[in-house]
């Protein structure tokens, strides 16, 4: 089932820009136009939480070092 194209025109990213975000229908996730989080959408919830999201492939970041 595919998210209701008015909650998608409402949904922003959690972080502080609040940026919109482009939905990707086949992989179930919403991707964030700015910091480019990749949002899963779980039973047609999407999954707004900072700590759930996962970062583009190749971002350098320190998370998940240890």
């Amino acid at each position: 089932m595919a998210l209701d194209p008015q909650l998608l025109d409402i949904l922003a990213c959690p972080d502080t820009h609040h940026a919109p975000l482009d939905y990707d229908a086949g992989g179930q996730t919403l991707t964030c136009t700015e910091c480019g989080r990749i949002f899963d959408i779980r039973d047609d919830i999407p999954i707004l939480l900072l700590d759930e999201a996962r970062l583009p492939q190749g971002t350098d970041t320190e998370e998940g070092a240890n």
